[in-house]
């Protein structure tokens, strides 16, 4: 399903105003700053922040190699113009050409 237009205006940031409205002189006014929130709010954000910074572990059987590959910047553009999973792509890709026509 294609993602659906954003106005003119918003096409530059990529974000619509509804998602991100600017702050006005009352919101500021109104805002306190991290650590005069409740100890119990301070305790959940941090342990939501520290657990978007998880990342995954090693793999239990590791099924790909990680590698360094130079590509020409047009090629590398078009990729990347797919968005996520690009490397998968081109891993599928590779895999077609070589190892299928090679068994």
């Amino acid at each position: 399903m294609p993602k659906p237009k954003l106005p003119a205006a918003d096409q530059e940031y990529g974000v619509p105003d509804a998602d991100s409205p600017e702050w006005t002189a009352e919101k500021f006014a109104r805002s306190i700053s991290f650590n005069e929130l409740p100890e119990h709010l301070r305790i959940k954000l941090s342990a939501i922040q520290e657990a978007s910074r998880i990342r995954r572990g090693l793999q239990k059987a590791p099924t790909k190699q990680s590698v360094t590959i130079r590509l020409s910047p047009d090629v590398l553009t078009v990729l990347r113009g797919k968005g996520r999973g690009w490397q998968t792509l081109v891993d599928q890709a590779l895999r077609e050409k070589f190892v299928k026509a090679n068994s």
